[in-house]
């Protein structure tokens, strides 16, 4: 809840380029068993054959299909992932042990709460004897991935690309080769958040000084309250437990609470967006901490829920009405900061623009508004917000734009999105093909008869 909850990407859950085809598709097999080995050296880096079977089965543990992913298109990706991260220890990118250790401990927490598994199943999944074990390769893992993608960065985060380039990419496009994009429309809501009480606010503060005071008393630990009250998801049945650094991405009204407390410690409570906290610090070590938190949020009154519905619906009604338009309503009324200067309009969280397709859609948005013709506004309805706080809302669909081929004018936020990719793989590929001259790279056995897009073999 506090920290950014992120899907676990491994080095083999990564989207696999078709960039090889196999020359002897028989001598290297999915299903040929072979005595692991070294199969390919790129810098400082091995890559083993169980490397690559490890990768198949973590792509079909994620759900992706590998019927049609050959053990050398597998190797040519562990090839690139090694080159960027080998040559991102040259350039001396700093990627720290604490960092990926407070990575590691996020992903493995939420990979239990999403399987609703337990540790041992993890170790069992990894093919692993000990906890340890796991640890140390999950470890391996994510650093390898974080000097990738810090690398990657690294490489692209100069290259921009002007309107002039944007037309001309566009108009290299063969026309029947433009590509289609799906309807779409643009949406806006007004929010309304039921004000919470200072008596129920003071109500919360009281439970967590009373908290304080049992555990600073020894009559109880901070681990046992938070099992028992806290109210995040993504650690409570830890106790908790978060380890964190200054780089980790928690809200910052934490982080200043955490890193003002001495080790031992316990804050008194402060408020944030998601209620209100007390943080224990457990262990200081440098500039990470292992620390345990309790949050608690004041509970809405029914009456507070009541008021905050009759508003929206009265400013509903001036809408309809024609008193006010929804934009100037939704600058002038609507609680939600991210939308009302912009008269309610959403962003798309992908494209950063306001365009939604529908078929890539938040499905909870859809359900809100694929019934709505363009200008209605809806009911007033129930909702959670981003700190799951219940708020009531109304939407309206402001624009509808069919299915068409893309438009270079109607379309320019997207074509560039297009041609500034196609401009930054092609900045990657040029890199690639450099260093690979610069680095030792050694391929082994049968997979040297693999015939790969970059020059691994250096012929």
């Amino acid at each position: 809840m506090l920290a950014l909850m992120l899907t676990v990407v491994s080095a083999g859950a990564q989207e696999i380029i078709k960039d090889t085809v196999p020359a002897t598709e028989k001598k290297v097999s999915n299903k040929r068993q072979k005595i692991d080995g070294v199969v390919a050296t790129v810098g400082d880096y091995m890559i083993l054959d169980s490397d690559i079977d490890k990768n198949f089965l973590e792509l079909s543990a994620n759900g992706n299909s590998v019927k049609d992913i050959t053990r050398c298109q597998m190797l040519g990706k562990l090839l690139e992932e090694r080159l960027y991260a080998h040559q991102a220890v040259q350039d001396s990118i700093v990627v720290t042990d604490a960092e990926i250790n407070g990575i590691m401990d996020e992903k493995i927490g939420v990979l239990l709460e999403q399987t609703g598994g337990t540790m041992d199943k993890l170790i069992k999944f990894y093919k692993k004897n000990t906890e340890e074990e796991f640890k140390s390769y999950f470890f391996d893992i994510l650093k390898m991935n974080k000097l990738t993608s810090e690398m990657q960065k690294k490489i692209i985060e100069k290259v921009e690309i002007t309107p002039e380039e944007v037309r001309n990419y566009f108009k290299s496009i063969p026309k029947e080769e433009l590509p289609v994009f799906g309807d779409e429309m643009e949406v806006s809501q007004i929010v309304i958040t039921p004000k919470v009480s200072q008596e129920s606010k003071q109500k919360v503060i009281d439970q967590l000084n009373g908290f304080r005071k049992d555990i600073l008393d020894g009559g109880s630990s901070f681990f046992s309250k938070a099992v028992l009250y806290s109210q995040d998801p993504g650690s409570k049945s830890n106790g908790g437990y978060y380890k964190m650094t200054r780089k980790t991405p928690f809200i910052k009204e934490f982080k200043d609470v955490a890193f003002s407390l001495a080790e031992g410690e316990i804050s008194a409570p402060f408020e944030t967006i998601y209620g209100f906290h007390i943080i224990y610090i457990e262990k200081i070590r440098g500039q990470e901490v292992d620390l345990r938190h309790i949050v608690i949020m004041p509970k809405v009154t029914d009456e507070a829920l009541k008021e905050a519905k009759d508003e929206i619906t009265s400013i509903r009604q001036k809408i309809v009405d024609g008193q006010i338009t929804f934009a100037d309503a939704a600058r002038s009324s609507s609680d939600e900061k991210e939308t009302r200067a912009n008269g309610g309009a959403l962003l798309n969280p992908r494209t950063l623009d306001t365009k939604f397709e529908l078929t890539k859609m938040d499905p909870s948005l859809y359900s809100q508004v694929s019934n709505l013709k363009t200008g209605e506004v809806s009911q007033p309805m129930i909702d959670t917000d981003e700190s799951n706080k219940k708020v009531y809302k109304i939407v309206m669909v402001t624009n509808r734009i069919s299915s068409h081929t893309a438009d270079y004018a109607q379309d320019y936020l997207k074509i560039k999105d297009i041609a500034l990719k196609a401009k930054q793989i092609k900045e990657i590929g040029k890199w690639t093909e450099e260093k690979i001259k610069d680095t030792y790279v050694k391929i082994n056995g049968e997979y040297r008869n693999c015939v790969f897009a970059n020059n691994w073999l250096k012929k």
